[in-house]
């Protein structure tokens, strides 16, 4: 296994925590120690009286059950904790795939969705987004793209780095061709929860087929990644025994103290997004106003649901574009083309506090750039 660099996180490794005005930050605003743990009486005391041994290696029971509670039809010894997404990520495409296998993987996407697909030695094709629709996707093209070796169908709702949200028919659609078809469905769920109309909200892919297996973390929608708490859900008893095995080798199990406190979040999980989503519904109106005033400069689309955009830039390229603006206002956007070839698009991030202060300092970069 050969993996190429992972293009954004080294773009983060070199700014995120010398920059000292985020906008592209794709979680929601976190909370300190303190704050989690007042959300709920003794939790404090409880959390001082943990023991620091090993854990169970599939996650807590209690911290199970409480990922479970937020599907419909998977029951608790059907999710599987890991740490982080990315531990998830890595380990279903080694257990899910082998060398000649053919994935198609919604795009633009964040690399690992592909790349370790990619290194196992699977041919991944895109199934690309259409930018002057909002990114829409077209179930006619993955039905033109599937091939007889067509293993596995990457998707990501609500979608990283566009905010993109389908309607419920392209994802009935999308399960009546894995049943069809036989592939696997892999479903990146990380944001789902920050619909911005609660009516909008999909249901998750593991829910809807046996076949599917939905990614979720406490990152994103929680605004907790420090804990570095993710999981797998899945109904497909054989690939969740083989997933199971396979974490013996990468992390075996996970820190007690973020299982513990994930729990609690998850516990309080309506208390924790319903502040993160009054964060996200303020800054939209401050984005509006901002790329409202600057229509010659950038195509804005509001999303229906996540904390990441991306506007396209209309002037200049962007790479030149996000190195002036941190090198000259210590503002961060993420440059689209760290996504793929051809993106003159940026990730704007709106989950966290600083997004107005943040907005000030690139309204007065545009002013004195002009």
């Amino acid at each position: 296994m050969r993996l190429k660099p992972f293009r954004l996180e080294r773009y983060f490794a070199k700014h995120e925590f010398t920059a000292p005005f985020l906008l592209c930050s794709s979680d929601c605003e976190s909370m300190p120690l303190k704050d989690l743990l007042a959300l709920e009486p003794g939790a404090a005391d409880r959390f001082g009286a943990l023991w620091l041994g090993y854990t169970e290696s599939a996650g807590h029971p209690e911290l199970r059950r409480a990922i479970a509670a937020l599907y419909e039809r998977i029951s608790a010894d059907q999710v599987l904790v890991h740490t982080g997404a990315e531990e998830a990520i890595f380990n279903f495409m080694n257990v899910a795939l082998n060398p000649g296998d053919h994935v198609i993987v919604h795009a633009p996407y964040y690399q690992s969705l592909g790349e370790v697909a990619r290194s196992i030695g699977a041919h991944v094709a895109e199934w690309r987004g259409d930018a002057q629709r909002g990114w829409e996707l077209d179930i006619d093209l993955l039905q033109a793209a599937l091939t007889p070796r067509t293993k596995l169908v990457v998707v990501n709702f609500p979608h990283n780095p566009t905010g993109f949200l389908p309607e419920h028919e392209l994802v009935r659609q999308l399960v009546s061709l894995s049943e069809r078809h036989g592939f696997i469905i892999f479903s990146d769920e990380v944001y789902r929860g920050l619909e911005l109309d609660p009516s909008d909200r999909l249901p998750a892919l593991s829910d809807l087929s046996h076949r599917a297996v939905s990614l979720g973390v406490m990152s994103k929608t929680y605004g907790l990644a420090g804990l570095r708490i993710g999981w797998l859900a899945t109904r497909n008893r054989h690939l969740f025994s083989e997933l199971a095995a396979f974490k013996d080798y990468t992390t075996i199990c996970n820190s007690a103290p973020s299982e513990f406190l994930a729990t609690l979040a998850l516990r309080k999980a309506g208390v924790i997004v319903e502040r993160n989503l009054r964060i996200i519904h303020r800054n939209l109106d401050h984005l509006d106003a901002f790329f409202a005033c600057h229509q010659d400069l950038f195509d804005w689309r509001r999303p229906r649901a996540g904390s990441v955009a991306f506007p396209a830039l209309l002037q200049g390229t962007v790479e030149r574009f996000c190195a002036d603006l941190v090198k000259t206002s210590g503002v961060l956007l993420l440059p689209g083309t760290l996504y793929g070839k051809g993106l003159n698009a940026f990730r704007v991030g709106f989950g966290r506090n600083n997004v107005p202060e943040a907005l000030e300092r690139l309204k007065e970069h545009l002013r004195t750039s002009r």
